[in-house]
Formats: C-alpha cells, sequence, structure tokens
C-alpha cells in the first residue's frame, strides 16, 4: 500500500528543526526522540549545529539514506522550496505542518504544491496541520504535549487544535492510541487515504473521525462502507448548525455541506456519528475493549428503582432492547435478590444490598446465554463498602469481559468519584452517569445490527447515456439549463419511470384537441425556456373539467405568464393527465457537493417545505438501502396504512429510487432531478412521477 510509509516510515527528517524551545521545529523533534522512534532521523537547518543528539543537516541532499517523511515546519513562503527539494530526494511523503494556505484563502499556492508532489510520486499529508502518530513505529512527529499512549484507538482529525487537545485528553482518559493524524486542508491525502491504511492495520479496532468538511465523499462512502464491516468507526462532524457551518468553511477552505445529508450517508455506511467530543471518546474507549453480543437481549441490575428506571428509559431513547420474559427472569433471579426486590428487568436488589448480592446477580446474568449484554447500576448507600465494591467489578470484568459486553454505572459522593476515576485508568467500563453508559451500549448495538446486515451492493443497471446526452444537448442548443416538458418525458421513458400522459399545445385548437384526447379531467402547464418555476408564474391549472374550462385557462395561464416574465418565450402549453388521489410523496437525486451523487425521499407535495421529512441516501443505492432511506421518515407509517387503510405501493417508490440513484451516478453533468408529487397509491397498484424537473450543467462547467 503506497501510503504505508507514511505510517510505517524508516525515516523522517524534520525540516525547519530549531534549537530554540519555542519553535515548532524543536518540538516536533522533541517529541520523535522522546517517543522512541526506531527508524533515521535527520533534523534539517541551513545553519546546521546539533539538536538533542543528533546533527542538524544544512540541506536534505545531505541524509546518507532514502527519506520516507520529510516534516515541513517552516514559513508559508518557503515550503514550496522545500516541497521541490523533498522531490529530488524521492520523499515518498511531505507532512506539511504549515499553515497559511487554502484556509486564509490562499489555494492557488496550496494547489501548486500537491500539483508538484504529485508529479514526482510524493503523498502530501496537510498543509495546515499538527503533525501525525503512528504506535507502529513508535513515532510522535507532532507538536503536541506529547506521552501519548498506544492502544487500539485511531484518530483521524481535521482540526490542529483540537487535534493538540485531543492528545491531552488521550493521557487524560487512559485511552491509547494506534495513530493520530492531522488532515488539515486535505490538499492530497483525506480521510478515504488513512482509513484504507487503517483498515488494514491489526493494530486498530477502533477509528474516530473529526471532520469539518467532506472532499471527494462518494470516495469517503465506499471506503467507509468496507471499512465499517471490519472495524468501529466514529465520526464528530462539526458545522451541524447554519453558523457552525460557515465557520467550518472558513476554516478549512472545504464546504461543509448539508448536516442532513451528511448524517443520512453515515448512517447508510455503518458509521456511529457521536454528538460531541467526549461522547465519541467515551464510545471509542468502550468499542476498543467490548466484544460484539451474541443477541439483543440485555439485562439491567440496581439497587435503586429510580436509576433503573432512568436506565430503562435511556435504553429506549438509544435502541437497547431489554431481555423481558418474566418467567425466565424470575426463574434466573429469584434466589439471588431479596423477597421485597424485584425480578423484573430492571432486576432490583434493593438499597440493602451487598457486594455479595451483586456478585451473585451478576454471575447469575453474566453465565447465562439467554442474556446478551448486562449493565450494573449502584447508588451510594451507608450499607455497602465502595472499596470492596470496586474490587468486585475489577474482578467480574476481568473475568466475563471477553464473553459479553459489560458496563457499569455508580452514582454517589466523593468516595464514588475517587473509585470510578481509579477503575476508568485499568480501562474498565464505569460511568457517573447512567445516559452515558447506555449511550456506549447503543453504539455498540448500531454496529451490531448493521453488521447482522448482509453485505449490500446496488444491483446493476446500464442507463442508456447516449440517448440521455443527445435530450440534454438539445436543450444546451437553446442556452438552457433544465428540461422542458416534453424532453422530461422522453427522460423519464428511458428509465422506465410512468408519467401522466401529456401533450404539448401549441394553439388554442390543439389545447382543447388534447384534452379530448387525454381525457377528462386535465391540467394544464405553461412550456417555456425561461419560466422554470410555473406556479409563481400562473402558468399550472388543475382538475379541468370540459373544453371551456380549457379555454378558459389557457388563456389565464399565457396572460399570466406574460405579466410575471414579459419577455418570456412560450413554446405552449402542456396538457397533462389528472391523476387520481393518492399518498403525495417527494423522491429527488442531485449532485451533492461533498457526496457526489445523492437521492432522497420523504414526504411531497405542498408539506415537503414545511414538515422537511426527508432523508438522503449517497448513489446509486440498493434495494435495501432504498428500502431505509424511505422507512426512515417520520411520516412513515402513512406508507404502511393508518386507520384502515391499504399498505401502500412501497415497492414502485423503491424501484423510482433505484433509477434516479443510477442516472445521477452515470450521467454527472445532470445537477437536479426532483419528482415531486410522487403519487403513491395502495399496494399493487402502483405510482405515477406527476411532476418532473430536470436541470443539468453545461460541458466543463465547473462542478
Amino acid at each position: 500500500m503506497a501510503i504505508q510509509s507514511l505510517f510505517e516510515p524508516r525515516s523522517v527528517a524534520v525540516i525547519g528543526a530549531s534549537q530554540d524551545k519555542a519553535k515548532i521545529g524543536y518540538r516536533i523533534v522533541e517529541n520523535i526522540v522522546a517517543s522512541g522512534y526506531v527508524g533515521r532521523l535527520y533534523p534539517v537547518n541551513p545553519k546546521g549545529g546539533e539538536i538533542l543528539g543528533h546533527r542538524m543537516l544544512r540541506d536534505l541532499a545531505e541524509a546518507d539514506g532514502p527519506v520516507d517523511m520529510a516534516v515541513i515546519a517552516i514559513p508559508a513562503a518557503h515550503v514550496f522550496s522545500a516541497v521541490e527539494s523533498c522531490a529530488a530526494q524521492g520523499v515518498k511523503n511531505a507532512v506539511i505542518i504549515t499553515s497559511g494556505f487554502s484556509e486564509v484563502g490562499n489555494a492557488d499556492e496550496e494547489k501548486r504544491i500537491a500539483r508538484l508532489a504529485r508529479e514526482h510520486g510524493m503523498r502530501v499529508l496537510g498543509p495546515n496541520i499538527f503533525g501525525i502518530y503512528s504506535s507502529s513505529v513508535s513515532l510522535d512527529a507532532t507538536f503536541g504535549p506529547g506521552g501519548i499512549l498506544p492502544g487500539r484507538v485511531a484518530i483521524v482529525t481535521q482540526s490542529g487544535a483540537l487535534g493538540i487537545a485531543m492528545i491531552g485528553k488521550t493521557a487524560a482518559e487512559s485511552l491509547g492510541l494506534s495513530a493520530l493524524v492531522s488532515t488539515g486542508n486535505k490538499s492530497d491525502i483525506d480521510e478515504s487515504d488513512l482509513l484504507e491504511y487503517l483498515e488494514g492495520d491489526p493494530r486498530t479496532k477502533v477509528i474516530l473521525l473529526y471532520i469539518e468538511g467532506v472532499k471527494r465523499g462518494d470516495r469517503l462512502v465506499e471506503t467507509l462502507k468496507r471499512v465499517t464491516r471490519q472495524k468501529h468507526v466514529v465520526v464528530i462532524k462539526s458545522g451541524r448548525s447554519r453558523r457552525g457551518a460557515v465557520a467550518a468553511a472558513s476554516h478549512t477552505g472545504s464546504l461543509a455541506g448539508a448536516d442532513e445529508i451528511f448524517d443520512s450517508v453515515m448512517r447508510q455506511c455503518g458509521v456511529l456519528r457521536a454528538e460531541s467530543v467526549q461522547e465519541a471518546f467515551d464510545w471509542a474507549r468502550f468499542l476498543a475493549d467490548a466484544v460484539l453480543p451474541a443477541g439483543k437481549e440485555t439485562v439491567i441490575i440496581t439497587n435503586g428503582g429510580g436509576i433503573g428506571v432512568l436506565a430503562s428509559d435511556a435504553c429506549e431513547k438509544d435502541g437497547v432492547e431489554l431481555y423481558d420474559d418474566p418467567n425466565e427472569l424470575k426463574e434466573a433471579f429469584s434466589s439471588v435478590i431479596p423477597d421485597f426486590g424485584s425480578t423484573k428487568n430492571p432486576i432490583d436488589l434493593t438499597g440493602q444490598a451487598t457486594a455479595n448480592d451483586y456478585a451473585r446477580a451478576l454471575q447469575v446474568a453474566l453465565e447465562r446465554d439467554e442474556i446478551h449484554a448486562v449493565l450494573a447500576l449502584y447508588c451510594e448507600t451507608a450499607l455497602f463498602d465502595t472499596q470492596e465494591f470496586a474490587r468486585l467489578l475489577e474482578d467480574v470484568y476481568g473475568r466475563y469481559r471477553s464473553r459479553k459486553p459489560i458496563l457499569f454505572s455508580l452514582f454517589g459522593g466523593e468516595k464514588i468519584e475517587k473509585a470510578i476515576h481509579g477503575l476508568r485508568r485499568q480501562g474498565i467500563p464505569v460511568f457517573a452517569d447512567v445516559y452515558e453508559a447506555v449511550s456506549c451500549l447503543g453504539a455498540l448495538y448500531r454496529s451490531w445490527r448493521y453488521l447482522r446486515e448482509p453485505e449490500d451492493r446496488p444491483e446493476p443497471m446500464v442507463i442508456d447515456r447516449t440517448a440521455v446526452e443527445g435530450i440534454l444537448d438539445g436543450a444546451r442548443r437553446e442556452d438552457r439549463g433544465f428540461l422542458l416538458a416534453n424532453e422530461v418525458q422522453q427522460v423519464a421513458a428511458i428509465l422506465g419511470i410512468e408519467m401522466p400522459r401529456s401533450i404539448v399545445a401549441s394553439s388554442l385548437d390543439e389545447a382543447v384537441r388534447a384534452a379530448k384526447q387525454i381525457g377528462y379531467p386535465v391540467v394544464m402547464k405553461v412550456v417555456s425556456k425561461d419560466i422554470l418555476h410555473k406556479s409563481d408564474a400562473g402558468g399550472v391549472a388543475l382538475d379541468l373539467e370540459n373544453d371551456g374550462e380549457v379555454i378558459d385557462a389557457y388563456q389565464a395561464i399565457l396572460r399570466s405568464c406574460r405579466a410575471y416574465k414579459p419577455d418570456a418565450i412560450i413554446a405552449g402549453v402542456e396538457v397533462v393527465q389528472m391523476v387520481r388521489p393518492g399518498v403525495e410523496t417527494i423522491l429527488g437525486a442531485r449532485q451533492d457537493p461533498s457526496f457526489g451523487p445523492v437521492v432522497m425521499f420523504g414526504l411531497g407535495g405542498i408539506y415537503v417545505e414545511v414538515m422537511k421529512d426527508v432523508s438522503f441516501r449517497a448513489a446509486p443505492v440498493s434495494r435495501r438501502e432504498a428500502q431505509e432511506m424511505i422507512a426512515s421518515i417520520r411520516s412513515y407509517p402513512l406508507l404502511l396504512g393508518v386507520r384502515g387503510e391499504k399498505r401502500k405501493e412501497i415497492e414502485g417508490i423503491v424501484d423510482v429510487a433505484i433509477k434516479l440513484g443510477h442516472v445521477i451516478d452515470q450521467c454527472r453533468d445532470l445537477t437536479d432531478i426532483e419528482i415531486n408529487p410522487l403519487v403513491v397509491y395502495d399496494h399493487g397498484e402502483g405510482v405515477k412521477a406527476v411532476d418532473m424537473r430536470i436541470l443539468f450543467r453545461h460541458p466543463g462547467e465547473v462542478r
């Protein structure tokens, strides 16, 4: 793998090494030496001299062997020449610490550096980063605080400052890392490149990503789908709010993208999205040691009814299912709880429980095959020896951690807080808040459910791209970026999407004849390359029942559209079959700036802007992905049938979603396809695309 030398370099040069302890160049060399790096180290500074027992080279050409990695920590104005020097010496990876590039608007220089590196087969990490740590060769090439603990979690972060803070956070939390990489502006190496190495890294069990903006998102989707089949991937994404998205773009020089799309696509890929850095750390720490459960049944053991109810609420929120067979629970636990306790789940040992009571109840839960995960809760009481209980948890976790997931939540005063701190330093999953504990178990179960689904790939579908491009070319000759009604009908026919019968009339007489030919009632819509939003211009008339209404509507449409845009060229009026009512949905596909081709589904008609009840998936979509997209909207029960109504034609929606996903993926000049409404009828009666809009770009237009 080409990027392997980034994580496992046999030699490292630090261009900008300095004897001044206040300089980043000194700190990087200091961390490399302190971390016990096993390869060759070449500090480089034109002044020469010595640093921490290593001779400083005046020029990289003085190195007495090949250089796998050059860490560049010099002013931005001199970075290009340093990269030229690296290229001349055959350096494999340039790790550019320096800021002052696209994040401050200097994108041209950044592109120039990346282009030079690419021409010489060199990879670039950064610029605008804090460096890289790799446990495989004991290399800490960062200017962070040092003292990184080796472990099984890899962190990839786009934010340098947050990444440096994470170094201190991992030390405070005793979280061991297999790797820590800063991506910065991602001029070359991005998350997908790094994931490809970490996917095969035996030291890494969990990958934690901090992302501000996504570039080349379609490649990231493909990579994540593969990686999450083998390892847990946790993501923190900033830019969730409108203000946050603007801040992220200005900070990194990349587009944050719509948060709804990011969230849906991560779920599609089996990625666990955390709400905060603390939650992400909690998940990563727990997942690094946790075994996957054998099933979905969880048991809560507690000495307090109130905290047990809180845990039950948290389980429902986080998708953790509680074992709920009263007979089996009574048989299992009746011998280990007091008479006034409860064998209902949560198992209540009562406030008089001793450490021995907990030990017996935990043994029952952990040794019964029908119980797949255990959450033990404890509220501090005067009758309980906290130190003895802490020793019990150590023993229980040590004996059963490899058999099934076990978590603990303790609530109390100073002694309890001290016990929690001590246990967590030993890697035992103990939490002060029951919601934090359940959140970790919920993350594990989301991974478990994803892995239980068979690997699924989109069915191949060949789109007649020549025919589609021919239609687009005809529109381009008229300098249009959207298709007219008759052209939309042609594309729909190519894709096999059923639309209402329609005829474009160029005169009043033709409109009346068309309405009679189609059959009443009909709808009429203006056809004009200058009017995209027909309703805004008064260019739509509905439910026309006879010739007289068609005549009146034709004249009214022309009058309204000419008033709306006097210079509009009106090609005619489309007369369309009026479809019978059904459930109105919206189905679309577009080229997303971050993820490339995506499909969208939601409640349609006039409600889509108000309700915003939509979901997205990266395209093309498989049948299962399309079904999950449809099922994820809040109004999905309407399609299952409510108040005695029949189930709707969900399979028809799936078919259209698959077709839109393929065409937006294969015909990249198409920018937006929207069917609104896609009317859905009862099961077996099909779906119909009532109105369809298609936008496209001209060849060579910036993507």
